[in-house]
């Protein structure tokens, strides 16, 4: 499942070069993948980080078509406690740090969330440098 970006990790905004005004401005140019599920009886070598390829490679056009714009970014949050992010790393995502373990409305609530690892998939290889100069 494809969503709308965390609204801010300190690693990821660090990471990018982000202040606040540019995250304001680009964030919808980062697509989160908020859920990967494979049921634990499927076993098949390598399926994992082969849909993860096949998804990053699909997504930019699907995207594309469905809201007028190309994500440049994809992220996700792993469970480092119940997760090792094996799948992600196997499929050249980069791991930049962890959460801070506040949640998504820690605004309204004082819930702690478990950490999780942050790891990040550039869709172009100028994709860090275009976040960041975006509003430049």
């Amino acid at each position: 499942m494809w969503t709308s970006p965390a609204w801010q990790m300190k690693a990821r905004d660090a990471w990018i070069g982000w202040g606040k005004q540019e995250r304001q401005q680009n964030l919808q140019r980062i697509v989160n993948n908020g859920r990967f599920l494979i049921l634990p009886w499927v076993r098949v070598r390598g399926l994992a980080s082969m849909i993860l390829s096949r998804s990053a490679h699909q997504l930019p056009q699907d995207w594309e078509a469905q809201y007028g714009y190309r994500p440049l970014l994809l992220e996700t949050l792993v469970d480092a406690q119940r997760f090792a992010g094996t799948c992600y790393r196997a499929a050249n995502w980069i791991h930049i740090g962890q959460t801070a373990g506040r949640g998504r409305m820690d605004r309204h609530t004082l819930r702690q969330e478990p950490v999780k690892d942050i790891y990040l998939y550039p869709l172009h290889r100028l994709a860090r440098r275009w976040l960041y100069e975006l509003t430049r």
